[in-house]
């Protein structure tokens, strides 16, 4: 008997198999959030967004950014990514969707979220986007000191940059508050993961931080997913469950954009 046809069965059994289970694999929601801050923050924001997502089954890494320059941003984001098992959805506020935008053409990134976030292409930079529509009169950025660094107003920090916390929690958080290098603002980009990965956000309709009219250009351009919310700047501290529930979507909807 010609065993011939049997193996040359069995093999296309066996390719099938594993062509399906390769699909399987890469279709299977991602499991590993990594969450970002942005200027004039630090990871502790990020608080309530983590706990609920980690009471839905996620692994979720919290991101300390030193905020020194751009490449130091995003080499603090690859060493979290290097840590994720399986696929990972990259999060990022504010300034931190430069570096998500820069750090996410990672091969452990099935997806992007941008929350009040910048998103340049390459050859971009922050600052130009933050030039190109004018700043709401609550925004307190200011300008460089002599040592180079930016801080935030602190008569405008409540109204300017979380209007929807406590006055005791504003008093805090401008306290806490880590000034960002002015050359992270004015660094082109080199890589923009958002071509091709697919990307989700959260545009607070009443952020005086960034002009939401400027998020929603980006957005538009890139095809970004949006959901808008009332709420400040810090939307994500203020209505976690909202942010999450956004960030679940974009681990369970990154394979069907794939």
């Amino acid at each position: 008997m010609n065993s011939f046809p049997i193996k040359r069965a069995a093999f296309a059994l066996l390719s099938v198999g594993l062509l399906q289970a390769g699909d399987a694999s890469a279709q299977a929601p991602a499991k590993n959030i990594v969450l970002v801050h942005g200027a004039f923050a630090d990871g502790s924001g990020w608080e309530g967004v983590a706990n609920i997502l980690k009471s839905r089954g996620y692994t979720v890494t919290i991101v300390q950014n030193p905020l020194t320059s751009l490449d130091d941003d995003v080499a603090a984001v690859n060493r979290a990514l290097v840590r994720q098992n399986g696929p990972t959805v990259l999060v990022g506020h504010s300034w931190a969707g430069s570096v998500i935008t820069q750090a996410g053409a990672s091969a452990k990134v099935a997806s992007l979220v941008y929350v009040n976030a910048y998103q340049p292409d390459a050859g971009e930079t922050t600052l130009q986007w933050a030039m190109s529509a004018p700043p709401a009169p609550e925004n307190g950025i200011l300008p460089p000191d002599e040592s180079g660094f930016i801080y935030y107003d602190q008569a405008k920090f409540h109204a300017g940059f979380c209007a929807d916390v406590s006055k005791e929690k504003a008093a805090f958080m401008y306290a806490s508050q880590g000034p960002v290098a002015a050359k992270c603002f004015g660094t082109p980009l080199t890589q923009a993961a958002w071509k091709t990965k697919p990307a989700w956000a959260v545009l607070a309709r009443d952020d005086k931080s960034i002009n939401p009219d400027i998020q929603r250009k980006m957005y538009q351009r890139s095809h970004t997913t949006v959901t808008e919310l009332r709420g400040s700047h810090v939307v994500f501290i203020a209505q976690p469950k909202a942010v999450a529930d956004v960030i679940e979507a974009a681990a369970k909807g990154a394979s069907q954009k794939q």
